[in-house]
């Protein structure tokens, strides 16, 4: 196991998940996560293989505004199932339930501060959410789920829940991460980058044939 002094020296380039979930979290038997810089040792032939970007947040750009008619709401036990709402409607290959989101709350690096929803005030309709994790032990914030409803996309919905999560973190953050699958049409890559998210790191999901 990676120790944590030599995980903070590169977290993206030395782990494809943060510290805190490679500690508790099996790698299954089938499957092999490798970065780019290692797959010239694996015959590809016997794999199927997905990308996954890992990019890294100084935490030096933290301030924004919200926009005019939006408003920031803080989860609590009555807003959960918005939450799994807004999950479900903006995905069109992945499900998530009640249940999933409550045992979500018990993992080691659960911050109730970092589970929110953006409220349009006009309709009175939450537009969009946001879920992130802080490992105190590795003192790093990592975006999870960052989801805006359909209707409400390219309006900087996503940008503001990013910004507001990472503002809320900037006196106790050293840095902050993120994650996501390459080469889709929504390319979250790009828009990570624009909320000044860096780094190169690319890691490779391998299945077996």
């Amino acid at each position: 196991m990676l120790s944590l002094e030599e995980y903070l020296q590169d977290p993206c380039g030395k782990l494809s998940i943060p510290f805190w979930k490679a500690k508790i979290y099996p790698m299954p038997k089938d499957m092999m996560v490798v970065h780019t810089r290692d797959l010239s040792h694996i015959n590809m032939d016997n794999y199927t293989d997905q990308k996954f970007f890992r990019l890294y947040h100084s935490m030096e750009k933290t301030g924004y505004s919200v926009p005019h008619g939006f408003k920031i709401i803080t989860t609590s036990p009555d807003t959960i199932e918005d939450m799994v709402s807004i999950i479900n409607r903006s995905y069109l290959d992945l499900t998530v339930s009640r249940e999933q989101l409550i045992r979500y709350t018990q993992m080691p690096a659960y911050h109730p501060g970092l589970w929110i929803l953006l409220l349009d005030t006009t309709s009175m309709r939450f537009a969009g959410c946001g879920i992130a994790d802080f490992d105190n032990e590795a003192k790093e914030l990592s975006l999870e789920w960052i989801q805006v409803l359909p209707e409400y996309r390219r309006q900087k919905i996503g940008w503001t829940i990013v910004s507001e999560l990472l503002h809320r973190m900037r006196e106790t953050a050293n840095f902050a991460t993120v994650s996501g699958k390459m080469d889709t049409p929504a390319n979250p890559e790009a828009f990570y980058r624009a909320c000044h998210f860096t780094g190169r790191d690319i890691w490779h999901v391998l299945h077996a044939k």
